[in-house]
């Protein structure tokens, strides 16, 4: 794309003064949210009950593809009405937690929607988690109902006994005999998936639920080693509707034109390709409350395949794809690229990991129509918080961009100041979209959230505009294609092994995951282990993202500052020069 002379010509804040004006859809006003008056969207529905019940204008469009499975607004709607109805049965009752643990599939919206309509706080728990880790995650919210596809039964069944709260097991797609008594398959309550349409039509539960009541538990690992469970409210997940539609309508008025007004029963319905999980910030909050929403069309994957995925680009005329910047460079690179029609692609976006300002280049370079698109958030501040696209992205390739209308951002020095244009310290943000706090951690929300600012462990800078530029994690954390990696978590189960003495986790560049973990260690006089037990001792315990890829050993104490801290910076430049590096 060649960028106008006079691009842009609406500054930033005007542009979202405009947008934002009494009247308009994304009209803005003040409320109090725990004691802080906040800007909010005006229009946006009071809770998840109001959005599942505006979606079903879209009755006959299909919703949810997954392999053979297609699944339809109507089909939706019945499906996740009966669901709410099983819950109530059982005595589910607002506030009950009910965690979801599965790849994705049609059931997650389905379970994830029936439990948040009758007020329940719907749990969504790392898939790719150990049956441990999941066992921490169960008993940790005190989850009354829990349902989970095939593999992760088998990997929670031996710790069942061990969640005393759980009162019923839901399973889908799981051809064996049950495991126990109080297992029982989710087809016995909802049928087939391609049967939904045939389920008896049935009115939402009555149940009072206001902006800010508890909606969620999303699990965010912490430098303690343990996650957190970050309770967000229904409010909290709506706001990514308007902040997507104030990203994509602000292009348009930065470049002095007037955004399209689309009835999105009258528009061509939009298709996306979901290739992050569900249980992520970005595909619940960021990609499907958005598409519900809008009446558009997602398309799920078993597992990330590129070529499955541009088979599939091809065949439902997918207009954005993403999520992380793995994804994209993948698209990119792939040699069979040529062999696909992937003219549809309109936007190719990304967040969660570094991503390089070329990639941007590459993106406009080889699907001409589409647009590339990168934001920042966190779990916390349930996802989007910035937005970048367009020729904004392509001016400023290493900033996520600006903060949302409804979002502030600033920079805080050392001793609690607020910093100028320009200069670097941690990045805090306030709005809508901040959460409540962690679940059952007071001291851990007292210390992360301050007068409806969450402190993001982010080191960052704002330019004069209010762009953000991400410069370093004040956290001990890498992001492995998305995935949030803490140190001390890895490094803990590095300690139990009985050879280690000292252990650092740091990351290394990787191109496409942005970073990945390795690991320096240093062994007990007398004592020996090789590289491949000791990846084999953390898999046996972490998930297999928070494996090491490689371990280097160290033939003394590691180096550490006056203050005995380890010198990770240094340790660093032992992988420089790696392949994969």
């Amino acid at each position: 794309m060649t960028l106008p002379a006079n691009f842009p010509v609406v500054s930033l804040a005007q542009a979202h003064a405009l947008l934002t004006q009494p009247g308009s859809k994304l009209e803005m006003e003040e409320v109090m949210i725990r004691g802080v008056c906040t800007r909010v969207w005006k229009h946006s529905p009071p809770s998840l009950r109001e959005a599942v019940a505006y979606s079903r204008q879209f009755a006959a469009r299909d919703f949810l593809v997954y392999e053979n499975d297609r699944v339809t607004y109507e089909s939706f709607y019945r499906a996740t009405m009966r669901f709410a109805h099983e819950l109530v049965r059982r005595g589910v009752k607002k506030g009950d937690r009910v965690a979801l643990i599965m790849r994705n599939l049609p059931e997650w919206p389905v379970v994830f929607y029936g439990a948040t309509i009758i007020g329940a706080i719907l749990t969504p728990l790392n898939a790719w988690w150990t049956g441990p880790e999941l066992e921490y995650g169960l008993v940790d919210s005190g989850s009354k109902i829990a349902v989970v596809d095939a593999e992760r039964l088998e990997r929670i069944s031996e710790h069942l006994v061990n969640c005393p709260d759980l009162e019923c097991i839901f399973v889908s797609r799981y051809d064996d005999d049950l495991p126990q008594t109080n297992v029982e398959r989710l087809e016995d309550v909802l049928g087939t998936v391609n049967d939904w349409h045939k389920l008896p039509e049935l009115d939402m539960p009555d149940v009072a639920i206001a902006p800010d009541d508890d909606c969620t538990i999303l699990y965010t690992s912490g430098t303690t080693g343990r996650p957190k469970g970050a309770l967000g409210t229904h409010r909290n997940m709506l706001s990514n509707i308007f902040a997507s539609a104030a990203a994509g309508a602000r292009s348009f008025v930065r470049r002095g034109e007037v955004p399209p007004q689309i009835d999105p029963l009258e528009a061509p319905q939009r298709t996306g390709l979901l290739s992050v999980p569900f249980f992520h910030a970005t595909g619940c909050f960021a990609v499907m409350n958005p598409t519900l929403f809008t009446g558009g069309k997602l398309v799920l994957m078993r597992k990330w395949d590129p070529e499955i995925a541009m088979q599939l680009i091809e065949r439902e005329k997918v207009n954005s794809a993403g999520g992380v910047p793995t994804i994209a460079w993948q698209l990119i690179e792939h040699p069979a690229r040529s062999k696909y029609d992937l003219s549809s692609l309109e936007m190719v976006s990304y967040g969660g990991a570094p991503s390089a300002p070329e990639l941007v280049r590459k993106i406009v370079e080889s699907f001409p129509k589409s647009q590339p698109g990168n934001g920042w958030g966190m779990t916390e501040t349930s996802a989007t918080c910035t937005s970048h696209v367009g020729e904004d992205y392509e001016l400023r390739p290493d900033s996520c961009g600006p903060a949302a209308p409804a979002c502030d951002l600033k920079i805080v020095g050392p001793n609690g100041e607020t910093l100028p244009p320009g200069e670097v310290g941690e990045l805090w943000a306030r709005g809508p979209n901040i959460v409540k706090g962690y679940w059952n951690k007071p001291e851990a929300t007292a210390e992360t959230f301050v007068d409806g600012w969450v402190k993001t462990g982010d080191l960052a800078r704002l330019d004069d505009e209010g762009f953000c530029y991400i410069i370093d994690r004040a956290k001990d954390m890498l992001i492995r294609g998305g995935e949030n990696i803490y140190c001390i978590e890895v490094e803990n189960v590095l300690y139990e092994h009985p050879a280690v003495m000292d252990a650092a986790l740091v990351g290394i560049p990787h191109k496409t995951l942005g970073e990945e973990p390795a690991a320096v260690v240093h062994l007990k006089p007398g004592l020996h282990t090789t590289e491949a037990e000791l990846r084999s001792f953390v898999a046996g315990k972490l998930a297999a993202f928070k494996v090491p890829v490689k371990v280097v050993f160290w033939p003394e104490t590691l180096p550490r500052n006056a203050n005995g801290k380890i010198l990770k910076r240094d340790l660093k430049k032992i992988f420089v020069g790696e392949p994969n590096a």
